[in-house]
């Protein structure tokens, strides 16, 4: 359940930060961040027992305010944080441009408990892992339909057909043969930059002692981090919905979205101006109405899944898939008895429909963020519905 194209932030959550999992489970948010910090654990230790070379760096998170109205709201975080137990660290402006040297940055909040990985690195690991424990892959083979075969489960893949007593889909962000599944997700596409390797003074200019994983607090955000070769991994902001959710080949470069991570980089360290990108890449973000996971069954609790995770599955989907696990085979398990897991997102709406909310939510979000945060009609109307969209 881990993809290679993501940015490598390790964050613990699973509800896609701490504010929208207070905003939708506010009567379970402490069990669920227990859980989370827990998963999180548990995911640095299995790369350790697998003897998985992830360029694992345990840095903690740097958030950004980049806007004087972002600094209010930014501090309220701190405090949340501070009530759930998270060990957070606030940064006035002085603070914040010892930590990472950028004109644009206002007020931070450093918490600790946060890594980054090479995805790359993590995939190809736990391949060689699963490979070694005995599981087959068949790659490049398409499933193209499910269906009951006796007491278990049959898949036509166009060249064959597998069965099974049980199955987990863990298509995330890509088409699954379940119509229930398509509905609670649709792609949007993010794109990334990174940088040559900084030089020396370049790296002194910046500072990033800490190396840390940052994010800024925009509703159209950027997330950016060292490599261990101290390239900058530059990413975030557009959040790309292709009419009918495709996925295509060609959308994983997309030369508007480049560019403009690249003005909006030299904006944020003009020190920097000069400093090329050798590498971009595009990929797919599952991303239900709430932000974050579903999961279900079907065929009478011989098919599982745990999709959705919005961004920020290098951890989360590691839960997703002991949910799917236990789905099928420990129903009584405590923590599946969270609403956080029982009450699925609302459905995406069919097309054109689909395609039209995403776009009014872009412009409103855009706009929202020109005007200091002020939320207009439209945001407000998903608030009250509990829905959401972010880039």
């Amino acid at each position: 359940m881990e993809s290679t194209r993501n940015g490598g932030f390790a964050d613990p959550s699973l509800t896609h930060g701490l504010h929208n999992g207070l905003h939708h489970f506010p009567r379970e948010i402490r069990s669920i961040e227990k859980l989370g910090l827990e998963n999180y654990h548990g995911y640095i230790a299995a790369l350790e027992r697998h003897g998985i070379d992830a360029h694992l760096e345990q840095t903690g998170v740097l958030s950004v305010a980049t806007a004087a109205y972002q600094v209010a709201d930014l501090r309220e975080s701190f405090e949340d944080f501070g009530r759930f137990g998270h060990e957070a660290e606030w940064l006035d402006r002085d603070a914040v441009q010892r930590e990472v040297a950028s004109p644009s940055y206002l007020a931070g909040v450093f918490r600790r408990t946060y890594s980054i990985v090479d995805p790359a690195r993590v995939a190809w690991g736990l391949r060689d892992a699963a490979l070694r424990l005995g599981v087959r892959i068949y790659e490049g083979t398409r499933v193209e339909s499910l269906r009951a075969s006796g007491p278990g489960i049959e898949a036509d893949t166009g060249a064959g057909r597998v069965r099974a007593d049980k199955t987990v889909l863990a298509t995330n962000a890509f088409r699954s043969p379940l119509w229930r599944m398509r509905r609670a997700t649709i792609p949007v596409w993010d794109y990334v930059l990174v940088s040559e390797p900084l030089s020396a003074s370049q790296l002194r200019s910046v500072g990033w002692g800490r190396r840390q994983g940052v994010g800024d607090s925009g509703n159209q955000f950027h997330y950016y981090r060292l490599t261990v070769d101290n390239r900058i991994l530059w990413g975030g902001y557009d959040a790309i919905y292709h009419y009918g959710s495709r996925i295509r080949p060609e959308h994983q470069q997309r030369r508007a979205s480049f560019v403009g991570l690249s003005q909006r980089f030299f904006k944020t360290f003009p020190q920097l101006e000069g400093l090329r990108f050798t590498h971009t890449w595009g990929g797919p973000i599952a991303t239900t109405t709430r932000f974050c996971m579903d999961v279900g069954t079907a065929y009478k609790r011989r098919v599982s899944w745990a999709t959705g995770y919005t961004g920020l599955g290098v951890v989360a989907s590691r839960f997703g898939a002991r949910v799917a696990l236990d789905l099928l085979d420990r129903p009584d398990a405590p923590h599946l008895a969270l609403r956080f897991l029982r009450k699925r997102p609302l459905p995406w709406p069919p097309e054109p429909f689909r395609a039209l909310a995403v776009e009014l939510t872009q412009r409103a979000l855009a706009k929202a963020d020109r005007n200091e945060g002020r939320r207009g009609p439209w945001l407000k109307l998903l608030d009250s519905l509990g829905l959401g969209f972010d880039s």
